[in-house]
This record gives structure tokens, C-alpha cells and sequence, in this order.
């Protein structure tokens, strides 16, 4: 039961919002003479102005969009280096036993 969706580009949505606003007729009527259902257009009309602009809520869910890709780019990046550390880094050649036999030698520090 799957339906071939209509897919409008975003001129064709832009001129449909703007005859809706420029037109004497109902929105019904305009949506009828372009072929689609009325609500199209009522969804249209949040997304853009009478002038073919996006409105300052679409701009700004825009902006989200790229804000929250863009931070999940830079904490996969980030996980990515601190995984790496270990094994782009040189092994320590100071062990534990050296660290006690150090405090062993200085015990007038621990006095």
C-alpha cells in the first residue's frame, strides 16, 4: 500500500504560499487550481513569508540542524584523539618499581 509521493521543490512551494497570500480566492481554491490539498499550503505558509522568504522559526530550526550535525562531528573527533593517544604515544620507561626505589634513595624527604 505505498503511494508515490509528490515531491515540490522549494520554488514551487515559495509561488504557492505567495498566491495564497496574493490571492483573492481561499486557500482551498488555490490549493485545488495547483493540484494539491489545502493543508500543503498551510504548512508552506509556516515555513515561508508572503515574499518567498523562510520565516525566522524555519531559519532557526536550520541552524539547530547544523549545530547539533556539527557537534557530533567534533565529539566523534574527539573520541577518535583520545583513543588514539595510546597508541600514537611512546611508552613510558619509568615503571612502578623505579618510582619506590626513587622514594627508597630520598627518605630525608619523607622526614
Amino acid at each position: 500500500m505505498s503511494k508515490n509521493r509528490r515531491k515540490y521543490d522549494e520554488e514551487f512551494k515559495k509561488r504557492a504560499v505567495h498566491m495564497s497570500y496574493s490571492s483573492e480566492r481561499s486557500v482551498t481554491e488555490v490549493a485545488k487550481s495547483l493540484g494539491i490539498i489545502a493543508n500543503m499550503i498551510y504548512l508552506w505558509c509556516k515555513k515561508f513569508t508572503s515574499e518567498g522568504d523562510k520565516t525566522r522559526m524555519t531559519q532557526q530550526k536550520e541552524d539547530m540542524n547544523q549545530l547539533r550535525s556539527r557537534i557530533a562531528e567534533l565529539e566523534e573527533e574527539n573520541y577518535i584523539l583520545k583513543k588514539s593517544v595510546g597508541l600514537l604515544r611512546e611508552k613510558s620507561k619509568v615503571t612502578v618499581t623505579d618510582y619506590y626505589s626513587l622514594m627508597e634513595k630520598e627518605t630525608h624527604y619523607a622526614k
